[in-house]
Order: structure tokens, then sequence, then C-alpha cells
């Protein structure tokens, strides 16, 4: 499974969890199955309030979770569309949010439970 972790920097599996997923600066696509790792710069990082396009960076990439520190509802609904459900990250690096998701320990995180600004934790 492939999931797409938002991070602060390009540094792999020991990137810090972004708190926000359309204003990362990078996306951390982590791949549970062979812990192989694929780094995305956020090209939409820079964008109005409700007007992320989070498909511009994941289509194609065989995404099918993102684990965020927060994500506004019209992302979230767009990734849903897709097939991709999201889910809240715990603070820390890739390496922690890949084994809290094997683990089954995170929250899914939906429409109506999303961040209503860019500042969400």
């Amino acid at each position: 499974m492939k999931i797409c972790i938002p991070t602060e920097t390009n540094k792999g599996k020991e990137a810090i969890v972004y708190g926000h997923f359309g204003s990362a600066p990078f996306f951390t696509l982590y791949d549970t199955t062979n812990g192989l790792i694929e780094i995305i710069a956020n090209a939409n990082q820079h964008h109005a309030h409700g007007m992320c396009q989070p498909m511009a960076a994941l289509t194609g990439k065989g995404v099918t979770a993102v684990v965020t520190g927060g994500a506004g509802a019209g992302a979230i609904q767009k990734l849903n569309q897709a097939g991709i459900k999201v889910y809240r990250a715990i603070p820390g690096t890739v390496s922690d949010v890949g084994a809290q998701f094997a683990d089954g320990k995170l929250e899914e995180i939906s429409a109506e439970n999303a961040c209503a600004h860019h500042d969400c934790h």
C-alpha cells in the first residue's frame, strides 16, 4: 500500500510530518509493502484557501491513503472521490507515521472533521 505523507523536508523516512496537507512543501510517498520512498515537491503549495488541487501531484502514483496533520474539507472530498482515504497523522517522522498506520492506530478524517484553515493541527 502506498501512503502520501505531507512533510516539511525531503529527508525521506526522517522527514517531519507537516501540519496541513495542501500547503506542505513536500509529499513523501511511502510504500508500506517494501519501504520504498518517493518524494514530490508540492508545486501547489502556495494556493488560496479552499483552492487546493491535491490530485495534481498524486495522479498516477498509486496512492491509496494520505496521512496528514490536517486537511480542508475540499481536499478531503477530492481525495475521497479518487478512492484515497485520509488519516490524521501523529506528530513525528515519516517512519513514526508509517508504523502507526501499519498498526491501524490512526483516525480517519472526513469532511465533517476537516480543518477550517491552514493552521489546523
